[in-house]
């Protein structure tokens, strides 16, 4: 799947069930869902749910807490638009292992 193909898959009354917990998460922000995102990526324990998990108390407003989640993910503090970042995890994650 290309970006192009996630963001027309978020027209559907649910994500595409191949999508890692990573890219759930990032489905669900995209459609209104901050709790259902949040959710998916504490479970995805990993690089790319951390990450994710980052941007999603970026997107909260809780800086001290993204923070953290971007270190853990290994991934250095965002500083472009939310929507540019959502954009750039979700092309990292379909051009990688993210979307198994």
């Amino acid at each position: 799947m290309d970006i192009a193909a996630f963001r027309a898959s978020l027209a559907n009354a649910a994500p595409p069930a191949e999508l890692s917990l990573a890219l759930r998460a990032l489905w669900l922000d995209a459609r209104g869902d901050w709790d259902g995102a949040h959710n998916a990526a504490q479970a995805d324990e990993g690089g790319t749910g951390d990450w994710v998990h980052a941007y999603l108390h970026r997107k909260e407003g809780d800086e001290g807490n993204a923070a953290y989640w971007y270190r853990r993910a290994g991934q250095p503090v965002c500083r472009t638009s939310l929507g540019e970042e959502w954009a750039g995890i979700a092309a990292a994650l379909l051009k990688g292992a993210g979307s198994e």
